[in-house]
């Protein structure tokens, strides 16, 4: 409910922590086009919510009607949320629905883009116009760099750093949570007796090597990296026991890797000296 919502925000910020909602488009988008098949490309399909993960190929269709239902969902959630990013996802859009949609063929004529990408572009800089008119700011994925990238938005980069480079020359903020570089902690921390994940081996010292601000950057476009971000996908993870496994102890290199100087980074007096007492004081508050 909204009071849980509120709830939820205020425990955070009381802890110093501000929450950012990312609300999903135009792809990862089948549970609202299950309630509302009117919203995609082709109303006369059956959509059902997934029950697995993956890249899915239904998407919104960029209508009117669609926007119009968006920006109500990002009204409430603005109302609830006072975050001054909000995150709209972006990531993982198949452009099989609108390649085939002859309402999208027309739009792409009609507004003389090139191609899908033009699209999702016009997509996302739609929603960033009106996000920007309630004072809010956007966060996407990589992805809403192909077609062309909005005005303000900061980017996520995930697949890899590319993104996040090519958004910093341009004089776009970013953050930087590349999924190869030990910042995807869904990923399996030892070589053996691991529980069940998504796969990949990101140790401690993995996470802990990782520099956010690539060396290719100048000095004023290293300014644009903002922070990092360590993501904690939830697929198989079923229990809070499970999720502080996979937390700790890499979400401590997280924080170090976002807070210190580079010149005082040292692996072996992080793991020899100071993380014992850590790892003391998780075992003495029950954590696992």
């Amino acid at each position: 409910t909204q009071d849980q919502i509120r709830d939820v925000v205020k425990y955070a910020a009381d802890r110093y922590i501000n929450i950012v909602p990312e609300i999903e488009m135009p792809g990862h988008s089948t549970a609202a086009l299950a309630a509302y098949p009117e919203l995609s490309c082709d109303p006369s399909k059956t959509y059902k919510v997934y029950e697995t993960w993956g890249v899915i190929k239904d998407v919104y269709c960029p209508s009117d009607k669609t926007f119009d239902f968006l920006e109500d969902v990002l009204t409430e959630v603005m109302e609830l949320f006072p975050s001054k990013y909000i995150h709209i996802g972006g990531d993982e859009v198949p452009k099989d629905a609108w390649k085939n949609s002859a309402f999208c063929q027309k739009l792409i004529k009609k507004l003389q883009l090139k191609n899908e990408e033009g699209l999702q572009s016009y997509f996302i800089q739609r929603i960033e116009k009106f996000v920007n008119s309630k004072g809010r700011s956007i966060i996407g994925w990589d992805e809403i760099l192909e077609g062309g990238l909005s005005p303000n938005a900061t980017v996520m980069s995930w697949r890899g750093e590319a993104g996040g480079i090519a958004a910093a020359k341009q004089g776009h903020d970013v953050v930087m949570t590349p999924g190869s570089a030990g910042l995807y902690l869904d990923h399996s921390q030892g070589k053996t007796n691991e529980p069940l994940s998504i796969g990949g081996y990101f140790p401690l010292q993995k996470t802990y090597s990782y520099n956010p601000t690539p060396n290719v950057l100048n000095a004023e476009q290293q300014k644009h990296i903002i922070g990092v971000q360590a993501n904690l996908w939830s697929e198989y993870i079923g229990t809070e026991a499970k999720a502080e496994y996979m937390l700790y102890p890499r979400l401590l290199a997280l924080s170090e890797i976002a807070w210190t100087p580079l010149a005082n980074k040292n692996f072996k007096d992080f793991s020899e000296t100071r993380l014992p007492s850590q790892l003391a004081w998780l075992d003495k508050n029950n954590y696992d």
